[in-house]
């Protein structure tokens, strides 16, 4: 439910944030804010009390400042498309949008980094250093879209996450709005710094410590030989292992997917590749990059090992074009869904490679006991699945059906040894299992560091970790109801 505004006098509010953004950069409107009311995770909707578009940190920051002054809670917002509700506003709050934030302020190609504003788009990063052979290499599927600064606070991943790291990776330095609205600098223009690590801290803390204003990244030179390898198998148990043994054999490819049936022909279905064999229970992406010898070798050893699981065919691309093609239906996994079912709900957990097979066995029957679709697609190098449960809406209750198989299936991800998230964040989707995955001493401590920074509570209240009203029903969230009220935001 929405707040009324007459709790909250909010028209001289209203006027400090045009006096530091301007009228153009206050939407106030109810038609208006409807726009900002979810993120990516669609299945939940608040409309905030105010939007504000900064183009500056120092906009940024007075922005903050009247937030603090006035105690107003407030979430920082990106291109919107995550998956977690990272971004989903909370009830008579501020979002602070940093769409607008979209400069690339200065490129060093001697020294290989890039310094952007927040409201970069990823895929821009590579598109202003392509020509001079580099290239930014975290690529999450919704790169086109999806901005820095929302990697930034998820450390969101992609496909070439396998051989060369996420988002935290590849952030040298960052400049920060702090909850109080002060502005400080971590990290720097050289990968190692001494003292503490707080751009690490800071990278993942899906916008509960402040904001990242000005963010410079680590790139990289474009490799000498590049060459993907599309395999189709009778089932994703034999893609699965296909995995275990070339990471076994001492392979690290730049990036290894595996899509399922259902996916194959969800994609075939809207950008028609013509690459993925529609009868196929499972396809295998293999990237392999590096020196020209390397890449050769490789494959041959990469196909080897497929065909030694079952691989029914191998294609092979080397030159741009065709590889761009057989990487389409991977990148366009997620909108296909879309044209599957009127709803889906995605999951993001992370299992031991060891475990993929089983694993993919009991999502199966978890998909057969809840009476759910589910299309499988993932990053298997590093087990990180995407399961993707197709339901309708409309049908009542079906939400909720869908929330408890997606729980379900996080909890077998902790069970095998692995984690609840790898690259989609907490946010509000998650937060009930955090203790599922950690000790009530371990949640604690993260309380303290988010107090340093966040001691009011303002900033992207609500997220990352369960609270006595959200999670009331987990026994296990039940025993966190001893943190003072302070502490659990």
């Amino acid at each position: 439910m929405i707040a009324q505004e007459t709790q909250r006098n909010w028209k001289p509010i209203i006027k400090q944030f045009e006096a530091v953004v301007g009228k153009d950069g206050v939407v106030r409107r109810k038609e208006e804010l409807l726009t900002y009311e979810c993120d990516g995770l669609a299945s939940y909707r608040q409309r905030p009390a105010l939007v504000v578009l900064p183009r500056t940190t120092e906009q940024v920051a007075e922005a903050v400042k009247i937030c603090d002054q006035n105690q107003i809670p407030w979430v920082a917002r990106g291109a919107g498309t995550g998956l977690s509700g990272g971004a989903l506003p909370v009830e008579d709050c501020v979002l602070i949008v940093t769409a607008l934030m979209k400069r690339i302020l200065d490129v060093d190609l001697e020294n290989q980094r890039i310094v952007v504003q927040p409201g970069v788009i990823n895929n821009w990063v590579t598109q202003a250093v392509s020509g001079a052979g580099f290239y930014y290499a975290p690529d999450p599927s919704s790169q086109i879209i999806c901005s820095i600064g929302g990697n930034v606070a998820e450390n969101s991943g992609g496909v070439h996450c396998l051989k060369y790291g996420v988002t935290t990776n590849h952030v040298l330095g960052l400049k920060l709005v702090l909850p109080d609205g002060s502005i400080v600098d971590v990290g720097g223009s050289v990968p190692e710094f001494p003292g503490y690590d707080l751009t690490g801290l800071f990278v993942g803390s899906e916008g509960t410590l402040g904001i990242a204003t000005e963010i410079t990244l680590r790139i990289l030179k474009t490799p000498e030989s590049i060459c993907v390898l599309l395999a189709d198998f009778a089932t994703v148990e034999e893609s699965g292992a296909a995995v275990a043994d070339i990471i076994s054999s001492g392979i690290i490819p730049g990036g290894m997917e595996i899509m399922d049936n259902l996916s194959i022909n969800a994609v075939e279905d809207v950008v028609a590749t013509g690459c993925y064999p529609r009868d196929a229970g499972s396809i295998l992406l293999v990237e392999l990059d590096g020196l020209e010898v390397e890449v050769a070798t490789s494959k041959q050893r990469v196909a080897e090992l497929c065909k030694k699981n079952g691989a029914r065919n191998i294609t092979t691309a080397s030159d741009p074009e065709t590889r761009l093609k057989l990487w389409k239906g991977r990148k366009a996994a997620f909108a296909a869904a879309g044209h599957m079912s009127p709803d889906y709900f995605v999951q993001d957990g992370v299992i031991p490679r060891t475990q993929l097979v089983g694993v993919l066995k009991e999502i199966e029957a978890l998909s057969e006991k809840y009476g759910y679709a589910i299309a499988n697609v993932f990053h298997a190098g590093d087990g990180n699945l995407h399961p993707l449960i197709l339901y309708d809406n409309s049908i009542p209750g079906a939400l909720h059906k869908v929330e408890e198989l997606g729980g379900e299936i996080l909890k077998l991800c902790v069970k095998v040894g692995g984690s609840i998230s790898g690259e989609h964040g907490i946010g509000a989707d998650k937060k009930c299992f955090m203790p599922d995955m950690f000790s009530e001493t371990d949640l604690e401590t993260m309380q303290w560091v988010r107090q340093v920074f966040n001691p009011k509570g303002l900033a992207n209240p609500g997220k990352i970790f369960p609270t006595p009203r959200t999670c009331g029903e987990s026994a296990k969230a039940q025993n966190l109801g001893q943190f003072k009220q302070s502490e659990v935001f």
